[in-house]
């Protein structure tokens, strides 16, 4: 399953690893694509509050 976030304060690469980097650590998870142009992260596998905790840990807020 497919979950896909919207993550408004992307803003360069350096965004783009720090996320994946983080997200990729989650149990569970097989892929991260994060998109620098709409600003969303999708993300295949893993459970929905850890991938937004590792959002968080990588200093990045998700949009309600």
């Amino acid at each position: 399953m497919t979950h896909t976030y919207s993550v408004p304060d992307i803003s360069c690469q350096h965004c783009v690893d720090s996320i994946t980097t983080e997200v990729s650590k989650v149990d569970g998870v097989t892929n991260v694509n994060v998109d620098l142009d709409a600003k969303t992260v999708a993300v295949d596998g893993g459970d929905d509050a850890e991938i937004i905790s590792a959002i968080d840990e990588a200093g990045f807020d998700v949009a309600s």
